[in-house]
């Protein structure tokens, strides 16, 4: 068994997962979306980028390209979420809270997509 692939497959599926966990509920209910799963969903991402920088196959030229996307989209939550908690005077709006989660949303399909190609690389490998 390949240590790297257990702990790259690993920090792939805890992104999906941690993602999904912060993603589900009602959309404009902070009381349904925990702020250190979603802290810990961006940083687990972010370890999923700097381990996809090693590999230099189309496959994982895919992969890393998902991983930035999931980035880009938890950053810009995290973004929306803090100006409304910090910055603005009206505090965090249910239409910030909304874009939070369907941000959020479009990184758990960012992450759907890269659990499919660490699929479909792990069947090409074994063929």
């Amino acid at each position: 068994m390949n240590r790297e692939k257990v702990i790259y497959a690993f920090f792939i599926v805890l992104a999906l997962t941690m993602n999904f966990g912060f993603f589900i509920g009602e959309i404009d209910d902070p009381a349904h979306h925990n702020v250190y799963e979603f802290f810990g969903a961006i940083v687990v991402s972010m370890i999923c980028t700097v381990l996809k920088f090693g590999d230099r196959t189309h496959l994982g030229a895919l992969m890393m390209a998902t991983s930035l996307v999931a980035d880009l989209q938890l950053v810009i939550a995290a973004m929306i979420w803090g100006y409304g908690a910090q910055l603005s005077d009206v505090g965090v709006t249910t239409e910030m809270f909304s874009s939070v989660i369907s941000m959020s949303g479009g990184a758990l399909l960012a992450n759907i997509v890269s659990v499919i190609l660490l699929m479909v690389e792990t069947i090409v490998v074994r063929r």
